[in-house]
């Protein structure tokens, strides 16, 4: 005992003490790993007597919640780790004899907060349960599931998963002695699903998608204790309740290093336990390493042995990192599948996150208060649950291209400058993608009455049948008078909708630029150009919704530009996510996604408001 202190120490073997306390909280989650000088322990601090953890074990059955251990473990790694929102922790302080109840633990009475349902441990009563943690972490994360038996094409071909191609040209007429650079053509794509037997319309959701492996990132460090980490199960709870049998899920929990709580396992009935009692194990606990979590969430993805047609990343976290900065992640990073990122709160690191999403084609959400966390899983997995388009290249061949301008999208441009692709990804359920092509016109003859700017067709490759499939070339033409006419000179509504989309992105980023260096004024200038850009545009003089959208959310941004206060708290993660959506043209959650605010729901799907519904729904009837 330390004099005065009355706290014992604990001295490990390589050489650091820390309070006996502390310690142990920290080693109960099986980190064997010395938080100061990162050496490997064999010894650890805590040898948990057999009657203290069988009188534990007689408490924690008579809660009725969790099924019965019959094996003594001797190390606390062993000792399953239990939720601390039902009951108290089974690691609680044993010094004295007497337990010490945890601070964190939530009234059993209050069902809305429980996330295993009552009918688990009865169902359950003769099942072992092992602790989710393991003291040490296989070489290769090739136990995932096998993937079984795999929806069945139908076989009279009723689901068609095709695109739609539209094209619109910035005129629709040009002047033959008139060379015109930089003309755009707008090409819309839009991925459909299409059932010919209407009878079986209501099924079309669940026998047409492409199964998916999740694996999600959650951040367990100290500052989500409390309310903030029984929320992140009750989303996860509602994202386990709405996978299909063929997915898979693992769940990865990180805070100074990261633990595999779940391997990646179908989500059967068996599944959807196993990944329920994961959850329920999370506990707060010390620092925030959110690369390292995100490094086991690819190597579950690197190493398993099957391969659902569709994978992707979802990583919350609600601090600073306190280990990596983003020019590590650039070096060292090398994902090469969607991850979807969500800062939690007004502590988290905006940046980090961004940038991951970025580098990994995936989207940022920025969610500002903890009650819409599940909203927010529930809007991506609504679209992770409807992929029908897989590798979707957009091809654009013919006059000599000007530029492409497709947002966070990577393009190439080849033959001369007379060849484009544009990588478009994976597409979900009547999702839409809009491409500006320039291109420069040609003086022609007075025997030619038009011009062909570009021929448009698309390859992609369907997620169920892994066939790669071709659309047919679409063709753009535009006539060339030689007067023009009054109406050849209106501009295409579809193409100045998108161009003052591209320029309120870079109104964002270039306005989040400025306030970085502290230059709120110049901000502020931005903002306000590009306000009064949208507002003199054919677009708004029409009534565009975009544009009314697009207004009122750059009017929200400059409101959170403030002051330097403001803006560090939320506005630079609300930008962030409004860049990452309008530049992937794909919906992000951003402050509070519950609101009524059109801006927030500019790029969502059918499938994504369906789980959104459900989510608010379910949210509902926990009150």
């Amino acid at each position: 005992m330390k004099p005065g202190d009355g706290r014992a120490l604990f001295t490990a073997e390589c050489s650091h003490s820390f309070h006996f306390n502390c310690i142990a909280s920290y080693v109960k989650h099986c980190i064997q790993i010395c938080p100061i000088c990162k050496g490997k322990w064999r010894d650890i601090p805590f040898q948990g007597p057999t009657s203290c953890l069988s009188r534990k074990r007689a408490r924690i059955n008579s809660v009725g919640w969790l099924p019965q251990v019959n094996a003594t473990p001797t190390k606390l790694p062993r000792v399953p780790t239990y939720s601390t929102s039902n009951f108290q922790s089974p690691t609680s302080n044993l010094s004295h004899g007497r337990e010490r109840t945890n601070p964190l633990v939530w009234s059993q009475s209050n069902a809305a907060h429980n996330l295993l349902p009552t009918h688990y441990a009865a169902h359950n009563s003769n099942r072992h349960i092992t602790s989710h943690f393991q003291a040490f972490e296989p070489c290769l994360f090739n136990d995932d599931d096998s993937l079984g038996s795999q929806p069945e094409l139908p076989s009279n071909n009723s689901y068609i998963r095709s695109i739609d191609i539209k094209t619109y040209p910035e005129f629709s007429a040009v002047q033959r002695s008139t060379p015109k650079e930089n003309f755009a053509v707008l090409i819309n794509l839009k991925a459909h699903v299409t059932n010919s037997d209407q009878a079986n319309n209501a099924h079309i959701s669940q026998t047409c998608r492409a199964p998916i492996d999740l694996v999600t990132v959650l951040d367990v460090s100290n500052s989500m204790e409390g309310t903030k980490i029984e929320l992140l199960k009750r989303a996860m709870g509602f994202v386990i309740k709405n996978l299909g049998s063929s997915d898979r899920l693992s769940v990865i929990a990180f805070s100074s290093t990261a633990h595999r709580l779940l391997p990646l396992r179908r989500m059967t009935d068996s599944g959807k336990q196993h990944a329920l009692q994961a959850v329920n194990s999370l506990f707060a606990s010390v620092r925030t390493n959110i690369l390292e979590g995100l490094r086991m969430g690819a190597k579950v993805i690197e190493d398993r042995r099957e391969k659902n047609p569709v994978c992707s990343i979802m990583l919350l976290s609600d601090g600073q990192d306190t280990y990596s900065n983003i020019g590590y992640l650039k070096q060292d990073f090398w994902l090469r599948i969607p991850v979807h990122t969500f800062g939690f709160g007004v502590d988290h690191d905006p940046v980090l996150l961004h940038s991951i999403s970025e580098a990994c084609r995936g989207t940022f959400s920025f969610i500002e208060t903890e009650c819409v966390i599940q909203d927010a899983f529930a809007q991506c997995i609504g679209g992770l649950l409807s992929v029908v388009v897989q590798d979707f290249q957009a091809v654009h061949p013919d006059l000599r291209l000007g530029q492409l301008k497709a947002g966070s999208y990577s393009t190439r441009v080849v033959n001369d400058n007379r060849t484009g692709f544009i990588d478009v990804g994976d597409l979900y359920a009547d999702e839409e993608r809009d491409f500006l092509v320039l291109v420069n016109i040609p003086v022609v003859g007075n025997s030619s009455s038009e011009t062909k700017l570009v021929n448009v067709w698309c390859v992609y490759k369907d997620p169920l049948s892994k066939e790669t499939m071709e659309t047919d070339v679409k063709e753009v033409r535009i006539q060339r008078p030689e007067i023009l006419s009054e109406e050849c000179v209106v501009v295409s509504i579809e193409v100045d909708r998108q161009r003052n989309r591209l320029q309120a992105a870079e109104a964002m980023a270039d306005s989040r630029a400025a306030a970085e260096r502290g230059d709120l004024s110049s901000a502020w200038s931005i903002l306000d150009s590009c306000r009064r850009g949208l507002s003199d545009s054919a677009s708004s003089r029409a009534g565009d919704q975009l544009c009314v959208a697009l207004d009122a959310e750059l009017k929200e941004i400059r409101a959170r530009m403030a002051n330097m206060q403001i803006y560090e708290s939320s506005g630079r993660a609300y930008v962030l996510s409004g860049m990452s959506s309008h530049s992937g043209q794909r919906a992000t959650a951003r402050g509070d996604s519950t609101d009524s605010t059109s801006f927030v729901h500019v790029y969502q799907t059918p499938s994504m408001v369906d789980m959104l519904t459900r989510s608010q729904a379910s949210s509902w009837s926990t009150m």
